[in-house]
């Protein structure tokens, strides 16, 4: 069984993946490389659209227990019984926008990447089919080594869940008109 880290873009994901690989000597299986690699992004709009069905039956043959997975599609291409710990990377989508600025995305891709974090659509989809196995990390106002100890304390110990729960947060500064009014 695998550690996965998964979350929207713009988190952190490859990077922790990388720290916790190095740490514990893990080959990394990166889910968007894949995809790409095997032909199955189809480009939609300002999107790229994957076949989910296809992706998972690939990493079916890959996956083994010496692997950190990373990839936000990871709750929705693997199984539980390939998965030891999945870790979902959360950011306040105050801190997403100027990455997604930075990576020059759209903003209707912005919008819907904050909202996506906001409503914790990747976390919910997470708990709900891995349940037991699924812990959050928040990482905004940490340091990457700090999150790699939140990380590592999940996978050692199987503590360090964090709540999080963004939408309050945006409520309260009234801004959510901000995310998800055009």
């Amino acid at each position: 069984m695998s550690i996965v880290i998964t979350g929207n873009p713009g988190v952190g994901k490859h990077t922790i993946t990388q720290k916790i690989a190095e740490m514990m000597e893990l080959s990394i299986i990166d889910i968007n490389k894949i995809a790409k690699d095997s032909g199955l992004f189809e480009q939609n709009d300002d999107t790229n659209d994957v076949d989910v069905e296809e992706l998972e039956k690939i990493l079916k043959q890959k996956v083994s227990y010496k692997d950190v997975i990373v990839g936000h599609l990871a709750p929705y291409v693997l199984r539980k019984n390939q998965v030891k710990v999945m870790i979902v990377l959360r950011r306040s989508p105050y801190d997403l926008i100027p990455v997604y600025n930075d990576r020059k995305y759209s903003e209707k891709k912005i919008r819907e990447n904050t909202g996506s974090e906001i409503l914790g659509i990747i976390a919910n989809d997470a708990i709900s089919r891995f349940q037991e196995k699924t812990f959050q990390v928040n990482v905004s106002g940490k340091t990457i080594s700090e999150v790699v100890r939140n990380v590592m304390n999940v996978i050692v110990e199987n503590e360090g869940n964090e709540e999080v729960d963004w939408l309050e947060l945006v409520r309260a500064n009234n801004d959510l008109g901000k995310f998800f009014v055009d």
